[in-house]
């Protein structure tokens, strides 16, 4: 064999190599990207792919198998959906009862800023002629100046 057909082969390898390897990778990672958003069904709020329980191992092949059959990500998603439900996705979609989820926080917080607001406002607008002390106080003021003046006879 001449040196420039061995180099020529051996090019050949590697770029036969790499490519299956950039598949192989590219597989991967769109297992890793489907992976991270299911949830693991034993350990509740754990990402398949971080989870070590052997159904997440199970669901990981199985999201692997299915991608390498040939079927889109959106297609694996949708069978454990189909499934499990919305309780499977880690973060829930904002459709349909879902939007309680992402709206309530932000009404909450809304509503205590106006309470907040409220408050503040009447806290700062007392009319000018509101006595600084309770009547308790007053009534108590006037006992204490009583007895102190049957002392001082």
């Amino acid at each position: 064999m001449t040196p420039i057909r061995f180099l020529l082969l051996t090019l050949l390898c590697i770029g036969t190599a790499t490519a299956a390897d950039q598949q192989e990778d590219a597989l991967e990672a769109q297992v890793r990207d489907i992976a991270k958003n299911l949830r693991c069904a034993v350990c509740q709020n754990q990402p398949v792919y971080e989870s070590n329980s052997d159904l997440a191992k199970d669901m990981l092949k199985l999201i692997r198998d299915k991608l390498a059959a040939g079927e889109s990500p959106a297609a694996v998603k949708q069978y454990f959906h189909d499934r499990y439900g919305d309780y499977i996705y880690l973060e829930p979609p904002a459709a349909g009862r879902n939007w309680i989820i992402w709206i309530a926080p932000f009404a909450g917080l809304l509503l205590g800023a106006v309470a907040l607001w409220r408050a503040m406002r009447r806290w700062q607008a007392k009319p000018a002629g509101t006595p600084t002390t309770t009547p308790t106080a007053d009534a108590a003021k006037k006992r204490i100046q009583q007895e102190l003046d049957k002392v001082d006879v």
